[in-house]
């Protein structure tokens, strides 16, 4: 077994550290005082992304793309250790067209796309000229629960009429966004086998009827670009927006839902090792009561979990991307479910350690944990709450106690019991 990444990855790995240091971290401050504004930074993030793409540093994320169409054709594995220095700085993903939810849209259009729906939507989307979101949560449903969603999906001659309330709907703010992949019902019968009963579209946001009700505000996290409730009523749609076929919804949430969740968790593993860092630079440098805080039994401590648990985490995450380009996203849930609990645990552990360790700074703008703070309590909801994923894995631990029990291994587990 070789933990060390090839020499390809290694190579992929200097060029953008050099890219984020020679280009992304100059223009940080510029970003925020755009976003102060009110503004979203559209003009640094084009320029930037022009860069990245006349240097090859584009659509890093999936290995499913033609010859003609622009990206590197990394595995899920190849891609996770580019993931974690992108994530390093929030808006840095964008520039390398690998942003959510673009990077899952994309994928569900390559598998599910009409000619027509590739050629209009998604060659934009690969080329980074426009931006996308998914109408997934609803306000009024509990949506860890996908059949619960109650956005319906109604076919009326040659049209489909939507209606429905979605929110956290992420980008819908965004400039550049051009079109909603919104989940809903399409089978109205409530006999109907559940997991058959939604299906997605494709909806440009300019269609009447759609209306961007608010930003939702999530915690400290600013997000230019949004996190919004939209409004869908009586959108009509021609027949041929269909995403697949009717009641294919679960199927290609699936899908999307995998690479998506394991892109996070990728980033977060980033995200982590600056938080370790600046708390190490802040313990060598601040000084209580005439000796450095890294003297200190119990920061030395923090700093030592710290390391163990990220270094847990990406392991984790490594074997969660080889077993997804190995055997598929169904195949991985299981690990991507363990990776995606474990990364927002992770996330709010080392974060609040480093926040300790700076004092009341911590908890304001001047550093960027406070930030990252509030993004990994987020993580807990972000594509499924902690509760669905425990489930999940819980499961089939007991479907694997059921077989053993099937077999009658009392042969071998009584002994272990003892009298």
């Amino acid at each position: 077994m070789d933990f060390e990444y090839p020499e390809k990855i290694k190579k992929l790995q200097n060029r953008i550290q050099v890219f984020v240091d020679d280009y992304i971290l100059p223009a940080n401050q510029a970003w925020h005082d755009e976003v102060a504004r009110g503004n979203y930074p559209l003009e640094i993030i084009e320029r930037l992304k022009s860069k990245a793409f006349s240097e090859g540093l584009w659509n890093l994320f999936t290995p499913e793309l033609e010859d003609h169409e622009p990206g590197l054709r990394l595995s899920n594995l190849e891609y996770a250790p580019l993931a974690e220095i992108m994530g390093r700085v929030p808006w840095c993903s964008e520039v390398f067209n690998c942003s959510a939810p673009d990077t899952g849209n994309m994928e569900i259009l390559k598998k599910f796309g009409t000619a027509e729906q590739k050629k209009n939507l998604l060659e934009p989307l690969l080329l980074g000229e426009i931006r996308s979101v998914v109408g997934l949560t609803e306000p009024d449903v509990a949506s860890s629960d996908l059949t619960n969603l109650e956005t319906t999906i109604i076919r009326e001659g040659d049209e489909y009429v939507i209606n429905g309330r979605k929110w956290f709907t992420t980008g819908a703010k965004h400039p550049n966004n051009k079109f909603s992949i919104v989940f809903g019902v399409s089978n109205s019968n409530a006999d109907a086998d559940p997991h058959r009963r939604h299906s997605f579209i494709l909806v440009p946001m300019d269609t009447s009827g759609v209306s961007v009700v608010r930003d939702v505000p999530i915690m400290h996290h600013h997000a230019p670009e949004g996190h919004c409730e939209v409004l869908y009523r009586n959108v009509r749609v021609p027949i041929k927006s269909m995403l697949g076929n009717e009641g294919d919804g679960f199927l290609i949430a699936q899908a999307r839902l995998g690479p998506g969740r394991i892109h996070h968790c990728m980033r977060t593993i980033g995200q982590c090792e600056l938080a370790l860092e600046l708390m190490c630079e802040r313990a060598l440098e601040r000084k209580t009561y005439g000796k450095a805080l890294a003297e200190n039994a119990n920061i030395q401590d923090w700093i030592a979990k710290s390391r163990i648990e990220i270094d847990r985490a990406r392991l984790l995450v490594l074997k969660a991307a080889w077993y997804m380009d190995k055997d598929g996203p169904k195949a991985a849930r299981i690990d991507v479910s363990a990776i995606k609990v474990t990364a927002a645990e992770l996330q709010t552990n080392v974060v609040d350690r480093a926040m300790q360790v700076f004092g009341a700074a911590g908890i304001t703008p001047d550093t960027p944990l406070s930030y990252l703070w509030t993004w990994g309590r987020a993580l807990r909801f972000v594509d499924g709450p902690d509760e669905v994923h425990l489930r999940i894995i819980a499961r089939e631990e007991l479907k694997k106690a059921k077989i053993m029990t099937g077999q009658n291994t009392s042969h071998f587990i009584k002994p272990l019991l003892g009298n």
